[in-house]
């Protein structure tokens, strides 16, 4: 079990995976892409923008590793700073104002945690994505395509709808850093993936996701069509929602209740 839970930590970050520029190429048409957060700078470890989806405006943002290793050193490895976090923000209110539905796609392994990074306002930027998300009035999406690590994952992962990836994980820590704290050993990663329910199945028994995307055929056009079809069909439900607001709050007040009741039986 130990080295179940920790192969599919391997496989979320196996560098051939399709990452979120991918994700937008082949789902999204005439995708624009929009830059910086007005107050320091871009980030280009977050993508986002304007785009449409099967004739519908949608507003895409995407937490990007890149392939090579001169994109990821450029994309920072998919850790982004703060103002990235202002910028999904930005792109969010935007979306809001001209009642768009939001679509992320979230890879990361946590936010960047340099001393930058902090002294511009790291967990500020996080806590306020956190807070606005939680009252836009409308759809948001999030899928989580690769890694979901901690905050910086949960910053764009505030909505209406969480999907998974088959072999993505989420999760508060990655297995090497629980391991370093609570073990004192790194090398006990494994053990620690096991306990820190990160796969898309933990997720999903927990109310954590609402759906596992299945990997057949990853990167191919039938996978991208496949997701098209089901954001496509979600956001026409969401649409219709009257309470979008209120049942998104109680969605993630009810996220580990039935395994906490289950538990104390």
């Amino acid at each position: 079990m130990n080295e179940a839970a920790y192969e599919r930590v391997k496989l979320a970050r196996d560098k051939d995976r399709p990452t979120g520029l991918d994700y937008i190429k082949n789902i999204f048409k005439g995708f624009v892409e929009f830059h910086g957060d007005r107050r320091y700078a871009d980030d280009p470890a977050i993508v986002g923008g304007i785009a449409n989806l099967n004739g519908t405006p949608v507003t895409v943002i995407a937490i990007e590793k890149g392939h090579s290793a001169k994109e990821r050193t450029y994309r920072n490895f998919g850790a982004p700073n703060p103002e990235g976090y202002r910028k999904a923000l930005r792109l969010m209110k935007q979306a809001e104002k001209f009642g768009r539905p939001i679509v992320c796609f979230v890879d990361t392994s946590g936010a960047y945690c340099g001393i930058g990074a902090e002294e511009r306002g790291q967990g500020q930027a996080i806590a306020e994505n956190l807070m606005e998300m939680s009252t836009l009035c409308v759809p948001i999406i999030s899928i989580l395509i690769g890694e979901g690590g901690s905050g910086g994952a949960l910053a764009l992962a505030v909505a209406d709808r969480v999907w998974m990836l088959q072999n993505a994980v989420y999760s508060v820590i990655s297995p090497e850093g629980c391991a370093s704290i609570l073990w004192k050993d790194s090398a006990k990663a494994e053990a620690a993936a096991a306990s820190l329910k990160l796969t898309a199945e933990d997720a999903k028994t927990l109310g954590v996701i609402e759906r596992i995307l299945s990997e057949k055929e990853i990167g191919k056009k039938d996978f991208y069509d496949r997701i098209r079809t089901l954001l496509v069909e979600e956001i026409d439900i969401l649409i219709k929602d009257y309470d979008l607001v209120g049942n998104r709050y109680n969605r993630f007040r009810g996220i580990g209740v039935h395994a906490v009741i289950k538990e104390s039986l």
